[in-house]
């Protein structure tokens, strides 16, 4: 694509075009995983919202012939307040860019200034995960987050509390075991003694997601584990069957082992869990979808000392996780 400098509108035109591909360009592995449940925040409706779970107890009780029936018990979970806040990067195309033909370059200036929202929305969700074992951390810019659940504990605990009962229980596994199918087992037998409503009643809440760092050992272990399946041809596999078949689906979350500046942090890598998508109490509420900031002619068009053309991304949203019953991590690393 040839960027027409002799014609500022069709300049712009083309750089608009070029961030689009940029950012249309970028994976959204945490946002479509299933991890997170969406919400529109609209313009011009605050920059917080209250997200909470309620809970109704989980059996009926018996009625007498003509007696009264008992009214079901509610209980107000945890609530968690979300906070908008805004990211932004930009950049300069020079005079000199513009009138020495340097346009692979501006392309990839372009090009990659539409691929820094996404990116930076991946991070910020993937970190709620990355981070899940303290209640806050400080990210790429300096600022302390507070990813702490509804509790007032990390997201990952081994002694999550409940309102209407004195029932604790946990989400990490114990031993931190690399992924196998013994460790899968585990952390479903886990899930399974350690899932309970608001009463202390235990529930139900199946899983169906495994997710990982991108290490390509646990990767492989987990679709082996899922994927793997034995020919009826060979008599010695007659009637063998895999359970796991498609009973979970794998996300894989590139960013997981990450440091807070984006780094590789190997130290996480090993990292996996169980989630379920129905029950998450993650939230992203978007207020802004990632769009470019254009000059415009007789505005802001050209910077008077410098002469140049500013170009610009913004994006807006909340991030807030409720309670933490719905996921369960290991580190993987055997500690």
């Amino acid at each position: 694509m040839e960027l027409n400098i002799n014609s500022f509108p069709d300049f712009v035109k083309n750089a608009e075009i070029l961030w689009n591909m940029g950012s249309a360009s970028v994976p959204q592995y945490a946002r479509s995983s299933g991890l997170f449940k969406e919400v529109s925040i609209p313009q011009l409706t605050g920059n917080t919202r209250e997200f909470s779970e309620i809970d109704l107890e989980e059996y009926a009780s018996k009625k007498g012939e003509s007696e009264q029936a008992d009214r079901a018990k509610i209980q107000q979970g945890y609530s968690k307040i979300g906070r908008l806040y805004r990211v932004a990067k930009d950049v300069g195309v020079s005079y000199e860019w513009r009138t020495q033909g340097k346009y692979s370059e501006i392309k990839q200036r372009l090009t990659n200034l539409g691929k820094l929202a996404a990116n930076k929305l991946d991070l910020d969700l993937t970190h709620r995960i990355t981070f899940g074992e303290a209640t806050s951390y400080t990210d790429l810019d300096g600022e302390t987050v507070d990813i702490s659940v509804g509790d007032g504990l990390a997201l990952f605990s081994a002694s999550h509390t409940l309102r209407g009962s004195s029932t604790t229980f946990r989400n990490t596994l114990s031993g931190n075991a690399a992924f196998s199918q013994t460790a899968l087992e585990a952390m479903e037998k886990m899930r399974l003694e350690n899932t309970f409503n608001q009463f202390g009643q235990k529930m139900s809440i199946p899983a169906d997601i495994i997710f990982s760092a991108d290490d390509p050992n646990t990767v492989n272990t987990i679709r082996i584990v899922l994927q793997s399946s034995a020919s009826t041809d060979d008599n010695k596999n007659t009637g063998v069957i895999n359970p796991y078949a498609r009973r979970y689906k794998h996300v894989i979350l590139p960013r997981l082992a990450t440091t807070a500046l984006g780094g590789v942090d190997s130290a996480k890598a090993k990292y996996w869990g169980l989630a379920s998508s129905e029950m998450s109490t993650a939230y992203l509420g978007m207020h802004e979808e990632p769009h470019m900031k254009l000059p415009t002619p007789g505005n802001n068009a050209e910077e008077f000392s410098t002469d140049d053309w500013n170009f610009g991304t913004r994006a807006g949203w909340m991030i807030v996780i409720v309670s933490a019953g719905w996921i369960s991590l290991s580190q993987g690393d055997g500690n």
